[in-house]
Formats: structure tokens, sequence, C-alpha cells
């Protein structure tokens, strides 16, 4: 890793290291990605993503967590990829392929938004909800989402015998109607993040489910900032039509060395 230009993108404060990969896709290992996105060490970041081609797609989104290894879908990433591309001059109205499979992407006046892939399934788990949004989340109703102790409580459940193995995102929840709030705990950075969009959308959609929102769209506030969270439903089809929207932001720009 030497000399390779980057750029951080934030997107609600869920924050990333972004690498133009169209020429050629750097060979990074896992300590590369872990050191570039340690805190203290390194740029610093939630994640490490890679635009790289794709035939039949504007681009391929190539995701990392902090800790190195490549990992299911990031909804903030994936708006925060799209402003990039937008940056670099690659359009405003985006189709691209990432790990969960095809997405779209729109960016107008510093907000993205993305279009996430159908949700089918919530399954109940005791007095909470599980449900698959591209990353898994568990999403739990809590009534001091503020005060909660939440590294401790989301690695019980985050550790527990259902999750350790494959782990689990968790995402505390509380609200009402339209308007709600939600910390985050993230599987691969092992901490709490400031936003998660596939967190997001799993809550705002499980608010739905759970009758404690009549419809779309839901206004959930993250520690980094706020996301909307406009989706369909039916019995027969569940969720469809879902877009997390919201701001991503270039912070700056240098070179690992």
């Amino acid at each position: 890793m030497t000399n390779l230009h980057f750029y951080k993108y934030q997107g609600t404060g869920n924050d990333f290291i972004l690498i133009d990969g169209r020429r050629e896709i750097p060979k990074l290992s896992q300590n590369d990605i872990a050191q570039a996105c340690h805190r203290r060490f390194g740029v610093g970041a939630d994640g490490l993503i890679i635009l790289a081609k794709e035939a039949g797609y504007d681009f391929r989104m190539i995701y990392y967590n902090s800790d190195g290894r490549e990992s299911t879908m990031c909804g903030n990433g994936g708006r925060c990829i799209a402003q990039f591309a937008h940056d670099l001059g690659m359009g405003s109205n985006f189709n691209f392929i990432a790990i969960d499979g095809p997405h779209q992407a729109v960016v107008e006046k510093e907000q993205v938004s993305l279009q996430m892939i159908d949700v089918a399934d919530i399954e109940a788990i005791d007095s909470d909800w599980f449900t698959d949004t591209g990353s898994p989340h568990h999403v739990v109703l809590h009534d001091d989402v503020e005060g909660l102790r939440i590294v401790e409580e989301a690695r019980a459940i985050r550790y527990n015998n259902h999750y350790k193995e494959e782990g689990v995102n968790v995402n505390f929840i509380k609200g009402e109607g339209q308007h709600w709030q939600m910390r985050t705990y993230e599987r691969g950075v092992e901490d709490e993040t400031y936003s998660c969009g596939t967190g997001v959308t799993a809550a705002a959609l499980v608010a739905h489910h759970a009758g404690k929102v009549e419809q779309s769209p839901v206004y959930m506030k993250t520690k980094g900032g706020n996301l909307e969270l406009h989706f369909k439903h039916s019995p027969e089809k569940g969720y469809y039509d879902i877009w997390l929207k919201g701001p991503a932001k270039k912070v700056f720009e240098g070179q690992l060395q």
C-alpha cells in the first residue's frame, strides 16, 4: 500500500475511506484495511469502499468493515459511493452492483437516495425482531435509547448463542408515528457507530411491522444525523420499493503511505 490516493466521505457520521479502483483494484490485505481504518494509527473510518468497474453497471461497490474483512451491504456506504461517483463526474443517477445485488441511486443537492433490496420477512425473536436488509439486523424497541449502555447491551445480543457464529448488527429504537430515534452497534466495527443505513432500513420496517408506524416515510434520527426511509408494503410482496435518503459528503482526500 504505497501512495494510494483515497477520499474520506461520511453519511450522517458513518464514515468511509473511498478508493477509485476503475483503472486498477488495489491489492489490500486485511491488515492494510484495518490499519487504514484505525482511528489512532490510520485515517479513521467505519469501513473502506472500492469503486470498481463492472460490465452492465455504472460501477461495482466492494465494501470492507473496519476490521479489514469484506462485509455485507452498507446502506450509508452505498449512499457515499454514489456521491463519490457523482463527484468523479460519472453522473447523478446510478445503477450499481453490490454484494447483495443491484442498487439504484440518485444524487440531488447533497442528498443521496439509495434503493435497498426488498424485504419479505421480519422474524419475531422473543420481544425483539430480526430482519435482513442487505445486512442482518436485530431490532429492539427500547424505552431509553439515549441513556442505554449500548455496547454492553448490544454485545450480550451480538455474541449470544443465536448470533455469535455469524454476528449481527444491533439497533435500539424509540418513537411514535413517523418520527423515531435509533442507536446502532455494528458487527465488524464492534462498537457503536454514528449511523447505519441498513439499520435505519431495518428499524423503520420493524416499526411498521410491529404496528407502531402507519405509513411511509419514517424519519429516523441517528447519532450522526437524520435519514428518511420510504417504502411500499403489501401482504403478498412484503416490503418493496424501499429508498434510504439522506446527506453524504466528502470530508477530505489524501495519500495512504
